[in-house]
């Protein structure tokens, strides 16, 4: 998949766990990627996949990385905060 691709599809990704996580308001697009491809890789380590950098582009990889993506968001909130959201 071609980096413009990724990082499109990582922003979409970032931007919706977010959306779901309640951290929208405090991240920008340029986080909103960072998580999303982060995510991906998280995601893929976890479920065995290699997520969304090396997997051909399908439902499986998206949501293994949207997954992933939420994980990492809940992470860092429990780390920053204390509490998950």
């Amino acid at each position: 998949m071609g980096l413009l691709l990724t990082l499109v599809i990582g922003g979409v990704i970032g931007w919706l766990a977010s959306i779901v996580m309640r951290t929208n308001a405090q991240q920008g697009i340029f986080l909103d990627i960072v998580v999303g491809i982060a995510g991906a890789l998280l995601g893929g380590l976890l479920f065995g996949g290699s997520g969304l950098i090396d997997a051909p582009l399908n439902l499986t990889a998206l949501l293994t990385a949207f997954v992933g993506a939420i994980i990492l968001l809940a992470v860092i909130n429990l780390v920053r905060r204390g509490t998950v959201r």
